[in-house]
């Protein structure tokens, strides 16, 4: 059937949106250094992520340190942690709803439920693609506000890794997969009422003959 269809396709693009969300807390490129003004030496790029800040010499080597204390953090990079990893773990949990309750999987056989379960499914990848764009769009408008601050440091500001980009991919493709289960994943309450009428009049049938 078609719904069967844009299960699939949902299940393709919630897996694109966890390989995003997963490359989006790993890699530390969230902010990047600036080369603005009397900042022209190229001969390294800092680089910042979650866990660790990088520095990226021109010959190719690149050396990374983990975060001493979590208080030297920003409040956006606090936030983000937590956030990104609990929707990558909300992610795996929905698709592995959507599995069980897919058209295409014999995991559940009742076919009232199935539509139930894939809308729980659609809730948890909408709310994960969520917990993935509030901590990226926070952590980009700090970059771009201490970019704008004439107060900033120019050696001190920073411009939007590739992570941010990322990021907001996959949480857009996360809140399409919810959105289009949420389309297709309505109960149908026409079939269940019909079978009924049509098991109480064949049952009804038989006992109109005896009389």
């Amino acid at each position: 059937m078609g719904s069967s269809g844009v299960q699939i396709v949902c299940m393709a693009l919630g897996i694109l949106g966890l390989i995003a969300a997963v490359v989006t807390i790993a890699v530390p490129r969230w902010k990047v250094s600036a080369f603005i003004g009397q900042n022209i030496i190229t001969a390294q790029v800092q680089e910042e992520g979650l866990w660790m800040e990088c520095v990226v010499q021109s010959t190719g080597q690149q050396q990374c340190k983990a975060y001493d204390s979590l208080l030297i953090l920003g409040s956006d990079l606090q936030a983000a942690r937590a956030m990104t990893i609990i929707g990558c773990m909300l992610t795996v949990l929905s698709l592995l709803v959507l599995c069980a309750g897919a058209d295409f999987t014999t995991c559940i056989d009742n076919e009232e439920v199935k539509p139930k379960v894939s809308l729980v499914s659609a809730i948890g990848l909408i709310l994960a693609g969520l917990l993935l764009i509030i901590p990226v769009s926070w952590a980009a408008h700090n970059v771009v506000r201490d970019f704008n601050n004439p107060l900033v440091a120019q050696s001190h500001k920073r411009e939007l890794g590739a992570c941010i980009f990322v990021g907001w991919g996959g949480g857009v493709l996360l809140l399409l997969a919810g959105g289009l289960l949420c389309c297709f994943s309505r109960p149908r309450s026409g079939g269940s009422g019909g079978a009924a009428k049509y098991y109480s009049n064949s049952a009804s049938a038989p006992s109109k003959n005896y009389v």
